[in-house]
């Protein structure tokens, strides 16, 4: 989908510095959880910012979600924070490769923003019959309900803040498991690194990398 603008219908604090932002779903926009947007911000000088986000909703139907970090200094989180149900914001994509596809046994290694996609993947798994185990690190946690709910349901999930190598080992099975890691870079590469340790494949891990930790 080329740049096309979609109308704001929620937007909810999930945590500690961040914001679920639903969209109206527009006309032939179809994605999986874990592919991401890019959501364009236009200021009154006509130049554009754009920033990518990852999914956060299981589903795409009549709406979809992404969930976004809003740093007091930052230039979209704060914009997309102030947006009320009924503003039109500028989208673009999906885009990315590492998404689900039906796997029927995942382990999700999400840090910081990575739990955006990593509960959406845990629950269209689950409710596709699959297997999941989710390991979360950060010290300010988000979609804490939607992670109990998840545990709750059956999924194995552990927060942590540190330890996070003894945390993959519990619950890493690299017999079965399809693993996906997102997270900004130094995660990604901690958590390669944890996965590699435990016997994973890591040619075949799906991983998105934020980049930079700001």
């Amino acid at each position: 989908m080329d740049e096309t603008p979609v109308t704001v219908q929620a937007v909810d604090d999930v945590g500690p510095d961040a914001i679920a932002v639903t969209f109206e779903t527009p006309a032939g926009f179809t994605a999986e959880p874990g592919q991401f947007v890019r959501v364009v911000r236009e200021f009154e000088d006509g130049e554009t910012e754009g920033r990518y986000y990852t999914l956060s909703s299981p589903t795409v139907a009549d709406t979809f979600e992404v969930t976004v970090d809003v740093a007091p200094d930052g230039v979209l989180g704060p914009w997309l924070a102030g947006r009320d149900p009924g503003d039109e914001v500028t989208v673009e994509g999906p885009f990315g490769e590492d998404y689900y596809q039906g796997e029927p046994s995942v382990l999700l290694l999400a840090g910081g923003p990575g739990v955006g996609p990593a509960v959406a993947i845990a629950e269209r798994a689950m409710d596709a019959g699959a297997e999941v185990a989710l390991v979360y690190q950060d010290e300010a946690p988000v979609h804490e309900p939607r992670l109990a709910a998840l545990s709750d349901a059956g999924a194995d999930v552990l927060v942590v803040t540190d330890a996070f190598e003894d945390a993959v080992a519990t619950l890493a099975d690299a017999s079965d498991q399809a693993a996906f890691v997102y997270g900004f870079a130094a995660f990604c590469g901690a958590a390669t690194d944890a996965l590699e340790a435990e016997g994973f494949d890591t040619d075949a891990v799906k991983v998105e990398s934020f980049g930079p930790e700001p």
